[in-house]
């Protein structure tokens, strides 16, 4: 089976109600443990690549583990998703890499950093879609900056002027109008990293709501959560019981997940909940075997570690099972699905 569109996984999850997790990855240990975790569970997968991991890999290298991934799991639908592209430039180039679905988050600047106009947003995004669409690529957009609502900290503003990059619903439905973007990500008051919440997330920097509220404007827009990571303490407790030091933090809880999932989620980016699981895996190691220094004896337990967050997400978000239930298309295929789309109109489902 070939890497598949994005759009081909995310219209099955939305027809059968469950959620997909989009894990992040750098190296071949990272999407061993998530196609392991995936034949186990027999679920579809998302697997994708920032531009630092792109860099850190080298896009040759990471083209080819994912034909193997394919290779070695060929009844396992794969999309292959660029994360959060900055510019058309970086969505161009991972398309000729061989990526089936890009994200162009045009509510940053170029930069990555700095907030940027609904102007500007929109003609960056939709110069992506027009030429992702002439190839039969996903394209994921987003509106609102990521950051928590307690600090700011994912775009460095306050506490109150981050409650105002909180996606607005109203201006979501417009956003798809105009740009005709497959899925939105959309900010809620998570961030990326470890350090999302100084306490258990409540309404006030968790905003569900506003999930709730774009769903029912956009009930056949896919939408994604990004920064969704749960960060669980056992992860951390083994960390810190090996030596590392990570202070108080929470993540996501999977209710509130699965609360998304019910109003329309369809994608949930993990990433930082693998990396701590490799990372305690190999603190155990180094501790407990000072002596060891094959590589093969810390990430394999590694890898083993990751897989196993991998497969609980994939049970807990529901797309256990679904493997062998999508019907494939090529992006081939799907090019005829969009021609057939009208230029300005929300997204509808591939038949």
């Amino acid at each position: 089976m070939p890497l598949v569109p994005m759009r081909v996984l995310l219209d099955h999850a939305a027809e059968n109600g469950y959620g997909l997790a989009a894990f992040n990855v750098n190296n071949m240990e990272q999407i061993q443990a998530i196609m392991e975790a995936a034949e186990e569970t027999e679920s579809p997968v998302i697997v994708q690549a920032s531009r630092g991991a792109r860099k850190y890999t080298n896009d040759a290298y990471l083209r080819h583990l994912m034909l193997a991934a394919v290779e070695l799991h060929p009844k396992i639908p794969i999309a292959m998703h660029q994360d959060h592209g900055n510019s058309p430039k970086t969505c161009f180039s991972a398309m000729e890499q061989g990526f089936t679905s890009v994200m162009m988050d045009g509510s940053l600047l170029e930069d990555g950093k700095t907030p940027s106009s609904y102007e500007y947003n929109v003609r960056v995004t939709r110069e992506v879609v027009q030429a992702a669409h002439a190839k039969g690529v996903t394209v994921e957009g987003e509106l609102g900056c990521l950051g928590g609502v307690e600090d700011g900290h994912g775009a460095g503003l306050s506490g109150e002027e981050a409650r105002k990059h909180l996606t607005d619903p109203a201006q979501a439905e417009q956003f798809v109008a105009d740009t005709g973007v497959d899925a939105l990500a959309v900010a809620i008051g998570t961030s990326h990293g470890a350090y999302k919440f100084k306490r258990k997330p409540t309404g006030e920097v968790l905003v569900m709501s506003v999930i709730e509220e774009i769903h029912k404007r956009l009930p056949n827009t896919h939408l994604v959560m990004h920064g969704s990571s749960s960060v669980p303490e056992e992860l951390l407790d083994v960390i810190r019981m090996y030596g590392g030091y990570i202070k108080e933090t929470y993540g996501v809880p999977i209710e509130e997940i699965q609360r998304g999932i019910k109003h329309g989620v369809r994608k949930i980016n993990v990433d930082t909940d693998n990396r701590l699981a490799m990372t305690g895996a190999i603190r155990k190691v180094f501790a407990c075997q000072p002596t060891e220094f094959d590589p093969r004896m810390y990430l394999g337990p590694a890898r083993e570690s990751m897989k196993k967050v991998c497969v609980e997400r994939m049970v807990a978000f529901g797309q256990a099972g679904n493997a062998g239930k999508i019907k494939p298309k090529t992006c081939q295929e799907m090019v005829f699905f969009y021609e057939e789309l009208p230029q300005k109109a929300a997204p509808q489902k591939a038949k």
